[in-house]
C-alpha cells in the first residue's frame, strides 16, 4: 500500500513538473531591434514575475493558456497568451512599440511669503491627508480617510461596495493582489511601476473607474497620480479591508436578537 501510495505521488509530482514548464525569449524595441534590459513580465494567472537582463532575456514560469503582462517605461505594454509551442523550448521574441510622447501644459503656483513665521505658515496650503515616510524606503504612503456610510442606498451607490462585492465573488483576484504585496521580487517590480495595468486587470476596470474608486477611498489626486503601483495596490486593499470592517460592524449593529 505505501509502495502505491509513492508511485501515485511520484506521478503527481512529474505532471505537476510537466506542466510548469518555462517560457523563454527576449524582449527587443520594434524599431530599432535592440534589447530591452529591466522590462517586466508578470503571469497573471500564477502572479510570478521576472524582470529582463542586459541582454533583453528572461525566463518566466508558466503553463499552457496563462496570459503574460509584458510591460516597459515608455512603451505600449502587451499581452501574451502562453501557447503549447511556447513552451517546447523555443525562444519567443517579443517586440514592443515605443508610445508617442505627450507634452501637457503644467500650471505652478506661488505662495507669498513675508519671511515671518507666524505669518508665512498661515499661508502655506493645509493638506488633509496624511503622508508618512519609512526610513529605507523611497516611497511615501498616504492614509486616506475612513469614509462613513449613512444609509444602504449610500452603500450600493458606493464604488469601493463593487470591489468588495468583487473580491466576494472571485476571492482569487483578493488573493493576487495580497501575494504582489507580499512577496520581495514582485514588491520591488511594482515599486517601479506607474502605469496601473496590474490593477486594472484584476479588479477589471478601466484608469478612470480605478481613480474613481481611490478618490472615493479618500485618497488625495497628487498620490493618486504619484503613487507607484505597489502604492496603489497596498492603498486599495486598505480601503477595502476598512471598508470590510465597517461593513461587519453595522451588520452586528442591525442584527435583530433572538427571543427565548
Amino acid at each position: 500500500m505505501q509502495k502505491q501510495l509513492l508511485f501515485l505521488a511520484a506521478i503527481v509530482f512529474s505532471i505537476s513538473i510537466q506542466a510548469q514548464d518555462k517560457l523563454k525569449g527576449q524582449i527587443i524595441d520594434s524599431e530599432s531591434k535592440k534589447p530591452l534590459s529591466a522590462a517586466h513580465l508578470l503571469n497573471l494567472n500564477s502572479v510570478v514575475g521576472t524582470i529582463t537582463n542586459e541582454d533583453g532575456l528572461f525566463n518566466l514560469i508558466a503553463k499552457t493558456n496563462d496570459t503574460v503582462l509584458v510591460s516597459y517605461l515608455g512603451y505600449a505594454s502587451i499581452k501574451l497568451k502562453v501557447t503549447n509551442d511556447l513552451l517546447k523550448g523555443n525562444e519567443v521574441v517579443i517586440s514592443l512599440e515605443e508610445k508617442p510622447e505627450e507634452v501637457k501644459e503644467i500650471v505652478i503656483k506661488s505662495t507669498k511669503l513675508i519671511g515671518v513665521l507666524e505669518v508665512d505658515v498661515k499661508q502655506v496650503p493645509k493638506d488633509r491627508f496624511t503622508r508618512i515616510h519609512i526610513n529605507g524606503l523611497p516611497q511615501t504612503y498616504e492614509v486616506g480617510r475612513p469614509q462613513k456610510i449613512s444609509s444602504p442606498i449610500a452603500k450600493l451607490l458606493n464604488p469601493v461596495d463593487m470591489v468588495y462585492n468583487l473580491f466576494g465573488s472571485k476571492p482569487k483576484q483578493l488573493k493576487k493582489l495580497k501575494k504582489l504585496k507580499k512577496e520581495d521580487d514582485l514588491r520591488k517590480m511594482l515599486a517601479g511601476k506607474f502605469d496601473r495595468e496590474v490593477m486594472m486587470e484584476y479588479l477589471e476596470m478601466d484608469r478612470a473607474e480605478l481613480n474613481k474608486l481611490l478618490s472615493d477611498c479618500n485618497y488625495s489626486e497628487y498620490f493618486i497620480k504619484k503613487a507607484s503601483d505597489l502604492q496603489i495596490i497596498e492603498a486599495v486593499l486598505n480601503c477595502y479591508e476598512n471598508y470590510k470592517a465597517v461593513k461587519k460592524g453595522k451588520i452586528e449593529r442591525n442584527r435583530t436578537p433572538e427571543r427565548n
